[in-house]
């Protein structure tokens, strides 16, 4: 069952940048022992805008520690709305107001296998999924990011988990290296299951792509972050959909 999303009162534990462009944030959440979620879900933080209207901005859940009371986002840090300046000038101690845990995309049941791909902004959710897959289950990944100074390490048991990692910008190729990359690798013949987040236009070229290659629309879970070009609306969504 999916955990019901509530309000919290969150503060700032501590910043670190895990890479020159992806920047994590850990919150300290109260009593954490009553928080729950599911892997692949994200919180929605409440930010002031520039004309002081109150927007919201969604995170996925790198991960979430009830013994330490910390809820971990990664924020790839582009743009310069709301939710950027907050992570660009965020330090221990800043309180937030959030609501958690939000989304219904999770880990399907009953799926053979899993793939995952998208952009920089896709790699929090597809880690934080991709750890929790049974061990054994194969899994795959495959990310376009700027440079391979934007990798990062899976903390995943067993050694069924395989990486790909594309280096253009989005603007530069929406889906085309990531579609290659995935054409070209040996796939189990059973059932999986695909995960595809990101920018809009990237996130519709790699679904159009695996449904031209015989998955049923079922076995695509598409979500897009953000659209080249355009600020995402007050509650955190594109205003263009990923189809």
């Amino acid at each position: 069952m999916v955990p019901e999303p509530r309000s919290l009162q969150l503060t700032v534990g501590h910043v670190h940048d895990l890479t020159p462009r992806m920047r994590e944030i850990s919150l300290v959440v109260p009593a954490p022992g009553q928080f729950a979620y599911l892997p692949g879900q994200d919180v929605s933080l409440g930010f002031t805008a520039l004309d002081g209207t109150a927007v919201r901005r969604r995170y996925s859940i790198r991960r979430f520690s009830s013994e330490r009371g910390l809820l971990d986002i990664d924020v790839v840090m582009h743009g310069d709305g709301p939710g950027m300046r907050w992570a660009q000038n965020v330090s221990e101690g800043m309180p937030i107001e959030a609501i958690a845990p939000r989304g219904k995309i999770t880990l399907a049941e009953g799926a053979a296998w899993h793939l995952f791909a998208g952009d920089a902004t896709a790699v929090p959710a597809a880690f934080a999924m991709m750890e929790a897959v049974p061990e054994g289950m194969p899994a795959f990944g495959f990310f376009l990011v700027d440079d391979a100074n934007e990798r990062q390490l899976l903390e995943a048991n067993g050694n069924r988990r395989t990486i790909q990692w594309r280096y253009q910008s989005v603007e530069a190729d929406p889906g085309a290296a990531l579609a290659a990359a995935i054409g070209g690798t040996s796939l189990p013949p059973t059932a999986g299951q695909a995960y595809l987040a990101g920018e809009v236009g990237l996130v519709s070229a790699l679904k159009a792509g695996l449904l031209l290659r015989g998955w049923t629309g079922d076995r695509i879970a598409a979500k897009a972050y953000w659209n080249r070009g355009r600020a995402n609306a007050g509650h955190g969504e594109p205003e263009q959909k990923a189809s």
